[in-house]
């Protein structure tokens, strides 16, 4: 089973960031692009990989764990960017601000209980964010009007309270990944 750790975008949030993919999909420069869809929008915590059915327990346990240790916090989409920040755009997102630093440690937290897990820590730093488009088929001069356009369009901010974390899985298919949730892990520390 192919698996990740996220957090969910709650349906106004999904709807705020509908509203400007649509707009960027009116840009011509857009037509090289892998929008990805709006239901499928979270926040990765770990991606897992191909992982055996019968580590899940094990997986929920130790995100329970990790979930008592937390109260509901605020994060914020905010900022819109382009992977790599040189060169030929590749990935279009939008910015997560954490001014808490409340997901930061809950992401820390999981990587260690996982790390318990055998699950190698991450070795890039956690950069929390939304991936919008894919820009490999574009053409490098549509990618780089696609990555302005999306730089100026200067998303408005839309804030939200994280209740909870899940872990789902990924479901490869002809049209693209579908993902499910495989388990809600609520933070219920006071």
């Amino acid at each position: 089973m192919r698996l990740f750790f996220a957090v969910e975008l709650p349906p106004d949030v999904r709807g705020h960031v509908a509203e400007h993919i649509a707009r960027l999909q009116e840009d011509e420069s857009g037509r090289g692009a892998r929008w990805e869809r709006v239901e499928k929008l979270h926040v990765t915590l770990k991606f897992l990989g191909e992982t055996q059915a019968a580590r899940i327990e094990n997986l929920a346990s130790a995100a329970r764990h990790v979930a008592g240790e937390f109260a509901p916090f605020e994060l914020s989409v905010l900022g819109a960017g382009a992977f790599p920040p040189r060169g030929a755009a590749r990935v279009l997102w939008l910015g997560i601000e954490d001014a808490s630093g409340r997901l930061a440690r809950l992401q820390r937290r999981l990587e260690g209980e996982l790390t318990n897990e055998s699950f190698a820590p991450d070795e890039r730093r956690f950069h929390p964010h939304l991936t919008l488009a894919r820009l490999q088929r574009a053409s490098p001069s549509d990618a780089k009007r696609l990555a302005s356009a999306h730089a100026e369009a200067e998303f408005a901010n839309a804030p939200f309270t994280v209740n909870n974390f899940v872990l789902m899985q990924s479901e490869l298919g002809a049209k693209g990944s579908r993902y499910s949730v495989l388990e809600r892990f609520k933070l219920e520390a006071v």
